[in-house]
């Protein structure tokens, strides 16, 4: 049963995306936007730590493993984090873009448990662009790159200015991140999700 929302069906007058010239290589892992990010930053203990990699086009893989810490039933992921992990994937896709996005709409399937210590394999891609609208697809698969798919999703991606996370993010950590020294990680630090 996936029945997709109006709001995630590209207007007529979408464009196909264009991988930004500057976009990292295919291959090339994409590293955490932000350390204290739930979905990729390294610095939370009980976060995914969710690897992405450049693909070709723009589209990428990323990996997490499932832990303990991110059960629901009894052995088994909670749907929440692998919401989670489908709307990180997607929302490193803007990387690729080079634009500043947050997610509008996440419209998630599941279609199969994924069991604690499972790999979940992620791959992403945007498949139109239309304005300030961004509209992408994620598949999920346990047992490898080529396994069945166990969760998956299609989402809008609205582009914002930074002025959207100076003015609703906490200051200590806006500040923090707009004096980071590295230019890299200072503008990936506001690349996804409200």
């Amino acid at each position: 049963m996936s029945g997709t929302f109006a709001a995630l069906t590209p207007p007529a007058d979408a464009v196909a995306p264009v991988r930004h010239p500057d976009a990292p290589a295919p291959g090339e892992l994409l590293g955490a936007h932000y350390e204290q990010c739930f979905g990729c930053g390294g610095e939370q203990p009980h976060g995914l730590h969710l690897e992405a990699r450049a693909g070709e086009g723009v589209r990428i893989t990323a990996e997490f493993t499932v832990r303990p810490a991110h059960q629901g039933a009894p052995g088994l992921a909670h749907g929440g984090v692998l919401a989670t992990a489908l709307d990180e994937t997607l929302g490193s896709l803007n990387w690729l873009l080079r634009t500043i996005a947050v997610t509008g709409r996440l419209e998630t399937d599941f279609r199969r448990p994924v069991p604690v210590g499972t790999v979940l394999h992620l791959e992403a891609e945007v498949t139109a662009v239309a304005g300030r609208k961004i509209y992408s697809t994620a598949t999920g698969r346990i047992g490898g790159p080529d396994g069945p798919v166990a969760v998956r999703a299609d989402a809008l991606f609205v582009e914002v200015k930074v002025d959207h996370f100076i003015e609703n993010g906490r200051q200590e950590e806006i500040h923090a991140a707009m004096n980071d020294p590295d230019q890299i990680r200072r503008a990936r630090a506001f690349e996804v999700n409200p």
